[in-house]
């Protein structure tokens, strides 16, 4: 692999020119294919395999046409000083503000509150439904602000009028605001890394390139294989990271070995053979954590997963091949002033002695190397106690009560749960199939009396039939908020009276909606996470194996990449469930985490994880076999490796704390969790639990039993084919080059 890579790296940099202008043409051909591709269609979210889906898919085909896909805006009037909606002036205010509503241009239809009965029992307040014409991202912005100008003109009669629903959301998109924060802090953080502009610009320049050509690659795709906006936002987030990463290191190694007295040619081909190794292997546990995600069985996931982890592989083709060609344009100008300054006096003096440094990392390198235990039973404990609040982890999806107050939205929703109960925000839908019962009416209402009598139920709506007379849906308002755990009991309750209801009835039931869908993703999710944690943590055992040629450093890092995961959940539980901190986030309603958090969380974390695990124990593995004792093989990774990780973990916390000042609640959550799970890993587990960990096991840290070691490939990530002393002034003979 290293003598594979070394080859490659030397020919990037003596055929930079071209290496260069494949990719600006590979760059300008998918941008063209993805300006010019149609507008993908946006598909439902699906979860096969679920209840709440398939009796969704029996509401399509029973009642063709009737799953309206127009975008909907309730809105929410509430009279003011305890009067009535139905007073005559408040209800010449709301029937105005409905006929101002339905003059839209893009309005189907509106409903008339005292006509269907949308009015609370104590008459305080009342809705409307708008449905559009066409969905949430067809709606113009002349429709939104038509909508917008006629609740503000209903709030000048006195009322209160608020309104949620799909066509309240902003279909703007990302606003950059995150990746320009993480991109700003990168330029600073790898400046102080390098002390050089150009050593600081270039991984940000091939990074960009890098998720040029994988966002335009996936808008190419989306209209064909209608690809989700999620899947480009994810691949965004991951490529721009990995692809800071990887360059990163690969520049980083350019500059060691020029400080050791090597030619720029001879630096850029051992840098991409022993670094370029560990970009491979790093990318490859990446590329299984992220193509994992199929194994949960969520579309949408596995979409997201399969487009990030082919920006993946962009991000390490263009390290092995454009770094390497971009540092053939600008060989000096990488290195520090100093060893700029100082370069003629090296070629005058021959090559340098290679002496130790002492920096902050073999500094904490040898305290830790010192007391290992402590800092081991510290680090382990800290994790652990982070990790214990994970145990009352609760899933959902959080909806409009997650939300800021001071967005509409959340306030309709409140105005619903006060005017109308808890659970009319969430009801739940029962589709009832009687083909096969002699009266499907009465076997409808069968279904109906029994399920309005379970505890826990306020109201059934009367059962609608389709135009066969075959099939019945009628809605259940729960006595209890959507997210709540009293509601998912009532899910299973009725569920759990299956058979006996169907048995009564002569007919089947299924129970979907909004609420119970949510409730089935929930489930199945909590169940996919441990099959998905033992197939990717598998997998990446046995590559790290290959690479490390050893049994216990995979399974410590395994075990620490798990500690680290466990802490993080623990940390999102405390803010955004248990609510603890939550005021300094800006977090106004705690409540069930995220449903796909946890997955998402996993693949992503464990990718960047197994990138610091790599990076920085592949440094001390290539000291071992080149004779360092244990101990001193530690101190050289920190010595190389060190200062670089803290670096690439300082980028990746940048990048997703910018995602916590979202107004979202979801976003908020989901940019806490990156965040704390990569500063727990790099710092925790890669800092302190590692070394700790290799300096308890010493040689046997390194143990591979004689029959495992004949059947493991050998793929030298080490470099040890290509060591031989620096050679500053002549071109390494081609004989030297072929035989490495």
């Amino acid at each position: 692999m290293a003598a594979f890579l070394y080859r490659m790296g030397r020919l990037a940099f003596r055929r930079r020119l071209s290496v260069a202008l494949f990719w600006a043409a590979v760059l300008a051909a998918v941008g063209l294919a993805g300006m010019t591709a149609p507008e993908a269609e946006e598909e439902p979210f699906s979860m096969p395999g679920i209840e709440s889906q398939e009796a969704f898919d029996l509401m399509e085909e029973r009642f063709p046409g009737a799953a309206a896909d127009g975008a909907t805006a309730r809105v929410v009037f509430v009279s003011p000083n305890g009067e009535k909606v139905t007073a005559a002036e408040n209800k010449e205010a709301v029937e105005a503000a409905i006929a101002e509503l339905q003059d839209g241009t893009q309005v189907a239809s509106t409903v008339d509150p005292y006509e269907s009965g949308a009015v609370s029992e104590d008459g305080s307040t009342a809705y409307t439904t708008v449905t559009y014409k066409v969905d949430a991202a067809g709606l113009t912005d002349a429709s939104r602000s038509h909508l917008d100008e006629s609740l503000e003109h209903a709030r000048d009669s006195g009322l209160t009028v608020e309104a949620g629903g799909d066509a309240m959301e902003d279909m703007g998109g990302p606003s950059g605001t995150a990746e320009a924060i993480g991109i700003s802090v990168a330029a600073v953080v790898l400046l102080i890394t390098f002390g050089s502009l150009a050593a600081a610009g270039l991984p940000l320049l091939t990074a960009l390139i890098g998720v040029g050509i994988s966002l335009f690659a996936i808008t190419a795709l989306a209209g064909p294989l209608g690809l989700a906006d999620t899947t480009s936002t994810v691949a965004i987030m991951l490529g721009l990271a990995v692809g800071i990463d990887y360059a990163l290191f690969i520049v980083s190694r350019y500059r060691e070995e020029r400080a050791k007295g090597r030619t720029p040619e001879e630096a850029v081909a051992l840098a991409t053979g022993t670094a370029g190794s560990a970009v491979v292997f790093a990318g490859l546990t990446v590329v299984i954590a992220l193509a994992g995600l199929s194994v949960v069985g969520i579309p949408m996931l596995t979409e997201m997963g399969l487009g990030a982890a082919g920006a993946v592989v962009v991000g390490v083709l263009i390290a092995l091949t454009l770094v390497p060609a971009f540092l053939g344009f600008w060989p000096d100008a990488i290195l520090p002033r100093k060893d700029r300054k100082d370069r003629k006096g090296r070629r005058a003096g021959g090559t340098p002695r290679e002496t130790r440094k002492v920096n902050g990392g073999t500094r904490w390198a040898s305290f830790v190397l010192r007391r290992p235990l402590p800092v081991l039973l510290a680090a382990v404990a800290g994790l652990g106690a982070l990790a214990l609040p994970m145990t009352d982890l609760q899933l959902g999806m959080p909806g409009d009560e997650a939300k800021s107050t001071e967005t509409t939205q959340r306030r309709a929703y409140d105005a619903l749960a006060e005017g109308f109960g808890p659970g009319f925000n969430g009801p739940l839908t029962v589709v009832v199939d009687a083909e096969d019962a002699d009266d499907p009416k009465a076997a409808a209402e069968t279904v109906s009396e029994r399920i309005g009598g379970t505890e826990g139920v306020v109201s059934v709506s009367p059962a609608q039939f389709n135009e066969s007379g075959d099939t019945a849906v009628f809605s259940v308002v729960p006595a209890t908020a959507p997210t709540g755990q009293e509601t998912k009991d009532l899910v299973n309750t009725i569920r759990g009276d299956r058979p006996g209801i169907e048995s009564a009835a002569g007919a089947t039931f299924e129970v979907t909606g909004t609420t119970a869908m949510n409730i089935d993703v929930s489930e199945k999710v909590q169940s996919a996470l441990v099959p998905y944690l033992l197939v990717v943590v598998g997998l990446a055992v046995i590559l790290l194996l290959v690479v490390f040629r050893s049994v216990l450093v995979p399974l410590k890092a395994a075990v620490g990449f798990l500690l680290s995961v466990l802490a993080s959940l623990g940390a999102v539980v405390v803010v955004f469930q248990q609510g603890h901190g939550a005021d300094l986030l800006g977090v106004e309603t705690t409540g069930p985490i995220m449903s796909l958090m946890p997955i998402f969380l996993v693949g992503i974390v464990f990718g960047l994880a197994m990138d610091y695990e790599v990076f920085l124990v592949s440094r001390m593995r290539e000291a071992y076999v080149r004779g360092e004792r244990p101990a001193q093989a530690v101190t050289s990774g920190f010595e190389h490796s060190a200062r670089v990780v803290v670096a690439a973990a300082l980028i990746m916390i940048a990048v997703f704390s910018g995602f916590i000042g979202d107004s979202d609640a979801m976003i908020k959550m989901i940019g806490f969790g990156l965040a704390s799970a990569v500063l727990l890993d790099a710092f925790v587990v890669r800092m302190a639990i590692v070394p700790a960990v290799l300096a308890l096991l010493g040689e046997r840290a390194w143990w591979l039993p004689k029959w495992l070691d004949r059947i493991l490939p050998r793929v030298d990530v080490e470099g040890e084919a290509l060591a031989r002393p620096a050679e500053p002034e002549a071109r390494p003979a081609e004989k030297d080059l072929t035989r490495a």
